[in-house]
């Protein structure tokens, strides 16, 4: 788990590095723009999200930030909505006989639908050359849990061997009529889903480039904790609950208005 998740970090650092060398080789010879600069009011932007309880690609993020009346220290406004797919840390992936990936034991996958607003202060801010500005976060707001039954393949060992795909329950592996022989398609189960209300909170630093004048590039790095009005069950045998924390990257593209 610790390896995946050392991957996931290195990616973008190294898509960052490598943006940053190209944008100062642009921007030499070029005027500074701090008229253009200073017109930019708000900053929409799109990314992709991993965090310690998910996988590589852990979700979506929509996230914006509209500048405040001005004072010693820029600040804006913070608005996200995120979709991100939360694990349980006990889950194990393995190949079944079938060839299909299957998570012996889940029951539910978790999408938690997040929307977050708070305020965004510039801590350190770019030079008139460009180059890396530093911004912390503070945001909080509504968490909607999406869970969805996980579906997994079962063949008949009464009569004709079909295979056919069930939500996963812990009788199954009991079973004497039927046997787990692989993972169900993650599209199935869309019509079962059950809600579950919650609250989110995350203190957060904002790493942001100037890549290509007009768009931006950003690391948003920090750490997030969320609950929810009941325990959320994800693999029945072991232990559940209902507040999650994790750290988190994220890795997105932006352009000023």
């Amino acid at each position: 788990m610790k390896q995946r998740f050392s991957l996931a970090y290195a990616v973008p650092w190294l898509l960052l590095a490598f943006l940053s060398v190209r944008a100062a080789a642009q921007n030499q010879g070029k005027p500074t723009a701090d008229a253009e600069e200073a017109s930019f009011r708000v900053l929409n932007s799109f990314g992709v999200t991993t965090n310690t309880n998910s996988g590589i690609i852990g979700g979506l993020v929509f996230r914006q930030a509209k500048a405040l009346t001005s004072r010693e220290r820029p600040r804006f406004r913070y608005l996200s909505a995120e979709l991100v797919n939360v694990k349980h840390p006990k889950e194990r992936a393995y190949a079944a006989s079938s060839g299909n990936r299957l998570i012996l034991g889940k029951q539910r996958y978790l999408f938690a639908l997040r929307g977050q607003w708070g305020r965004e202060m510039t801590l350190f801010e770019r030079s008139d050359d460009g180059g890396v500005q530093f911004n912390g976060i503070l945001a909080a707001g509504p968490t909607l849990g999406l869970l969805k039954p996980y579906y997994v393949q079962v063949v008949n060992l009464r009569g004709p061997r079909q295979v056919h795909e069930v939500p996963y329950s812990p009788e199954l592996e009991q079973s004497s009529s039927v046997a787990i022989v692989g993972g169900g398609s993650l599209f199935r189960g869309f019509n079962r889903i059950e809600l579950v209300p919650g609250l989110n909170a995350k203190i957060a630093a904002s790493i942001e480039l100037d890549a290509f004048r007009h768009n931006t590039i950003g690391l948003e790095i920090g750490f997030l904790v969320e609950g929810y009005t009941k325990d959320i069950i994800l693999i029945p045998e072991t232990t559940n609950r209902n507040v999650f924390t994790s750290g988190f990257l994220t890795l997105y593209f932006g352009q000023k208005k």
